[in-house]
């Protein structure tokens, strides 16, 4: 399998950087001891796993980020820059021209930093899940649970290639296959075609998923690191016709916030 060989790849050194790094942010992530209690438990099929949709076919919701859409995946300060990576970030706060709000798919952790949500879809018969965006590109991510492994000759592409299997009651999924078009990140982290990522969603209760990404990309990092989040259950909320360009929900998204003084006579339009 892909991941044991992602995971070979990590020293001595790094794999205790990443484990620190990874159990603050799950002590910071996760609900208390009685969130469960609180909450109400996590919905499971007829053989007992864990789902992430809803609880039953009548009952509708979604998936929407618990922190703020703004804020970086993982701590910049821990963040393994390369020199070039760091520049380029650095660039990208300033003027903060997003694809994804120019409507372009964005893969991995952007795809749910959105206050319209996700939906994860789970079709046992074709042996693949799909993640639903709502607002932004109103695009889908497809993850294949059939064993297979990444092909050798991937188009690079937003999404990239996810493959998916369950640990226990944690789904994982491994991604490759990306193009550089994409910012995984609200606030810009850079990536290149060498991106691997591994991504652990774990359904503590009914309104909670913590969320994992383990990002491994030679070419704009110098070692792997991990970030995360939780995701709330948005009870009741439903998919709904959301045109990007064309409704301009978002236009102070498109060159800066509502409150820069944004320079407009530049001929590059976004």
């Amino acid at each position: 399998m892909l991941y044991h060989n992602f995971k070979r790849t990590i020293t001595l050194s790094n794999l205790f950087s990443l484990l620190a790094l990874s159990w603050s942010l799950s002590l910071s992530a996760q609900p208390g001891r009685d969130s469960e209690e609180e909450f109400g438990p996590a919905p499971r099929n007829a053989e007992g796993r864990v789902i992430l949709g809803s609880a039953s076919l009548e009952q509708k919701g979604v998936w929407t980020p618990m922190f703020s859409i703004f804020d970086p995946i993982a701590p910049v300060e821990v963040v393994p820059f390369k020199s070039w990576a760091q520049a380029l970030y650095d660039d990208r706060q300033r003027h903060e021209l997003e694809p994804h709000a120019r409507c372009k798919a964005s893969g991995l952790s952007r795809q749910f930093l959105t206050p319209y949500g996700v939906e994860f879809v789970e079709i046992p018969e074709l042996n693949r899940l799909f993640i639903f965006d709502i607002g932004g590109p109103h695009t889908y991510r497809t993850v294949f649970m059939d064993g297979r492994s990444h092909p050798t000759d991937i188009e690079p592409s937003n999404y990239g290639h996810s493959v998916g299997w369950w640990e226990g009651d944690t789904l994982v999924i491994d991604s490759v296959g990306f193009n550089e078009d994409f910012w995984f990140g609200r606030r810009g982290l850079p990536h290149t075609e060498q991106l691997h990522t591994i991504e652990h969603f774990t359904r503590y209760n009914s309104d909670r998923i913590d969320y994992k990404i383990t990002i491994d990309d030679p070419g704009a990092y110098t070692a792997p690191y991990t970030g995360g989040f939780n995701l709330r259950w948005s009870d009741g909320t439903e998919l709904f016709e959301y045109i990007c360009q064309q409704a301009n929900y978002a236009h102070e998204l498109m060159v800066g916030q509502e409150s820069d003084a944004v320079d407009r006579s530049s001929t590059i339009a976004p």
